[in-house]
C-alpha cells in the first residue's frame, strides 16, 4: 500500500500533486498547484455512487472496474508522464476522503514502479487544515485608502520588497466594487478562494506584520473566511492619502480601457446609492469617453462607503500624494510603519 502523509508534510512534497475527483469537485475546489487527474467523470461517479446506495459496495466496485478498464492504458499513460515531469520526485495523490480512487490510482502507480504518496484523509483533511489556519491568530494589519489611491499597486510594491502580503483582489480576481471584475478572469468560487487564500498566508507563519488590503466581507463574488475577516475587522489600519486629482488619473488608468457598455451596466448597479443626478451624470460622461468626470461622479459613493467601513480602526494617516508605488513603499518601509518578513532559514 502506498504510504500516507498527513497535510503538511503532504503539502510541503516536490512530486506533481493530482487530483483524482471528477473534474465539477475540482472546478469546485482544489488544492493550488493540483492538476485535476479524473478516475470518474462527473456521471460516472454518480453513476457509482447511486449504486453503492441501493446495491452496496460490491455492485459498486464492479460497475467501477467496468467504467475505468477501457481507459487503464490512457491514465498509467498519464501517470509515467507527470513522473517524468517530476523529475522522479513521488507522485502526490489524493480523492475526497482519501479512500478507493486515490487508492486505486496509487496502486496502478506502483504497478509501474512509479514512486507514490498518497493524503491521510484526502481533500476533506485538507479543507480541515484550511478553515482552522484561518482560525489562529494571525498579526493583521490593514492597508486603507480612498478608492483610487492605488492600494493594491503599493501593496505588491511592499511585497516585492519582502513585506509580507495577502493580496486579497488578486486571488479574488476582483478589485472590490461593482466595477472591480471589469477585464480581469472569472472568479474562482468561495471554496477555492480559501483555499488560495491559505496557501498564501500559510508561509507568513512568524511574520511580525501580515499587510491586507481593506475590504468588505466581500470581495466581489468570494467570501472573506470568518476566521481571518473578524481579525481584519480589529486590526489596526494605514491609511494612504492621496489628492483627489491622483485617485481620479489612477482610476482612469485602470478602466479607461474598458468596454463603455461594461461600464454603463456597472454604474447601473449602484444607481439607488448614487442617486438618480450622479447616475444619470455619470452614463453621460461615460458614453461621451469623459472618464475622469464619471470617476468623479462616483467617488463621493465610495469614499462614503470607505468611511463608513474604518468606524472602529485604530487609523494612522499617511500622505503619499505624487509617489509612485515603488517610492511610497520605500517611505513606508524607511519611517518603519511596515515591517519585512524574513523567513527562517531551512
Amino acid at each position: 500500500m502506498a504510504p500516507c502523509l498527513p497535510i503538511v508534510a503532504f503539502l510541503a512534497g516536490g512530486g506533481a500533486l493530482l487530483d483524482v475527483r471528477t473534474p465539477a469537485e475540482f472546478r469546485q475546489g482544489h488544492i493550488p498547484g493540483a492538476a485535476n487527474l479524473p478516475l470518474f467523470s462527473d456521471a460516472e461517479r454518480a453513476e457509482v455512487g447511486t449504486l453503492y446506495k441501493q446495491q452496496g459496495r460490491q455492485a459498486a466496485v464492479q460497475r467501477g472496474l467496468a467504467l475505468v478498464g477501457p481507459r487503464m492504458e490512457a491514465l498509467a499513460a498519464e501517470l509515467v508522464a507527470w513522473s517524468e515531469r517530476s523529475a522522479g520526485a513521488p507522485l502526490r495523490l489524493h480523492c475526497w476522503r482519501g479512500g478507493m480512487r486515490s487508492g486505486s490510482v496509487a496502486w496502478l502507480a506502483q504497478q509501474l514502479e512509479l514512486p507514490v504518496l498518497l493524503l491521510e484523509g484526502g481533500y476533506k483533511s485538507y479543507r480541515r487544515w484550511v478553515l482552522e489556519l484561518f482560525e489562529r491568530p494571525w498579526p493583521v494589519h490593514l492597508l486603507g485608502g480612498r478608492t483610487g489611491s492605488g492600494k493594491t499597486e503599493l501593496l505588491l510594491a511592499l511585497q516585492e520588497r519582502g513585506a509580507a502580503v495577502v493580496d486579497l483582489e488578486g486571488l479574488a480576481h476582483h478589485r472590490g466594487s461593482s466595477f472591480g471584475g471589469l477585464g480581469l478572469p472569472e472568479q474562482p468560487s468561495s471554496e477555492h478562494y480559501e483555499n488560495r487564500l491559505a496557501a498564501a498566508l500559510a508561509p507568513l507563519a512568524g511574520a511580525e506584520q501580515i499587510w491586507l488590503e481593506a475590504e468588505s466581507a466581500m470581495v466581489g463574488r468570494c467570501r472573506i473566511p470568518a476566521g481571518l475577516w473578524h481579525q481584519m475587522k480589529a486590526a489596526p489600519v494605514l491609511a494612504v492619502e492621496r489628492p483627489l486629482q491622483e485617485r481620479v488619473d489612477h482610476l482612469v488608468e485602470i478602466y479607461g480601457a474598458q468596454d463603455p457598455l461594461a461600464l454603463a451596466e456597472a454604474t447601473r448597479r449602484i444607481a439607488k446609492r448614487l442617486g438618480p443626478q450622479r447616475t444619470a451624470l455619470a452614463l453621460e460622461a461615460i458614453e461621451q469617453g469623459d472618464w475622469a468626470t464619471a470617476c468623479r461622479q462616483m467617488l463621493d459613493y465610495y469614499d462614503r462607503c470607505y468611511d463608513h467601513d474604518l468606524d472602529g480602526h485604530a487609523i494612522t494617516p499617511v500622505d503619499l500624494g505624487g509617489l509612485a508605488a515603488p517610492e511610497a513603499a520605500h517611505e513606508l518601509i524607511s519611517r518603519g510603519l511596515v515591517t519585512l518578513h524574513r523567513p527562517p532559514a531551512g
